[in-house]
């Protein structure tokens, strides 16, 4: 059984809209279809990617540190896919 949310789920953009090495885009992680279909997406779902959002921005940092040959590798963690 689905938990429903009170409150609408807002969408992560920041207005950044810039496809990073990996593909996310680097203002809210996002993969192309996550943002494409965010207004289709049941709130359990947009919750989920929020998270994983998170995480694939946590790697990015964290990448950021290493060679850049390192960075050209895709973040294997699109719900999508």
């Amino acid at each position: 059984m689905k938990q429903i949310e009170i409150f609408e789920i807002t969408s992560p953009c920041i207005g950044v809209c810039q496809s990073g090495p990996s593909g996310y885009c680097l203002g809210c992680f996002r993969s192309r279809d996550e943002r494409l279909h965010w207004i289709k997406l049941e709130q359990d779902v947009q919750s989920k990617i929020i998270k994983v959002c998170a995480v694939r921005k946590k790697r990015f940092l964290a990448n950021k540190q290493k060679p850049s040959t390192e960075l050209d590798q895709p973040l294997q963690n699109d719900l999508f896919d």
